[in-house]
């Protein structure tokens, strides 16, 4: 799966179908699976599932790429799944970088996603943060780091003609993916989390 055909693929309505495998085969294999980990309670109990989701690409059939995962479909997974695949499809967000953020913390960013609505940042001056930009050359993109006092909120870079999104963690902290050409270096971006604004040059 590549960015260049998400067109044709995970964004197109029905196509997981297409490429899921059948139904006799994973059975199967979900019982080794759980064998393998030594866990003989119900079969009916998991689900087996795609670690890096198909709507992101994920390989279809490959026991790397497969797991057991405990309760009934849909689970809390499948809304992080879900988020990724409009992020990846609206071009907010690569489609690398969707599949590494979901590999390295799937739980932190459903977590983000369902923040209790009560749990408002500081407001006016007691509400702080900084940024600073650095290029990705695996990513084609720039890494803009956001440090502030408000855990678990939506941060926004804007400037260089686009924008980008992402959440806090419960230190404040957030790794917007930020997709700005290279010619964009030295441009300067505006963070806004909750109330709190700063600046960072590309």
């Amino acid at each position: 799966m590549k960015q260049a055909n998400i067109n044709q693929t995970i964004c197109r309505s029905g196509w997981t179908e297409t490429v899921r495998p059948p139904e006799y085969i994973t059975e199967a294999e979900k019982r080794l699976s759980l064998d393998a980990y030594g866990d003989r309670r119900p079969i009916w109990d998991y689900e087996y599932d795609h670690f890096v989701p198909l709507e992101l690409g994920g390989a279809t059939n490959d026991p790397r790429n497969l797991w057991p995962e405990p309760g009934a479909s849909p689970n809390p997974k499948d809304a992080v799944e879900n988020y990724l695949n409009r992020e990846v499809c609206d071009h907010t967000m690569t489609l690398a970088r969707a599949q590494a953020a979901i590999v390295a913390n799937w739980v932190a960013i459903y977590r983000q996603l369902h923040a209790p609505s009560n749990s408002k940042p500081p407001a006016g001056p007691s509400a702080r943060c900084s940024a600073s930009a650095q290029w990705s050359s695996q990513y084609d993109d720039y890494d803009v780091y956001v440090s502030s006092n408000q855990p678990d909120t939506k941060a926004t870079v804007t400037g260089a003609g686009t924008s980008a999104s992402w959440y806090t963690d419960s230190s404040g902290y957030a790794d917007v993916y930020f997709h700005a050409g290279r010619s964009a270096a030295g441009d300067q971006v505006t963070v806004r989390v909750g109330a709190a604004t700063c600046h960072a040059p590309l």
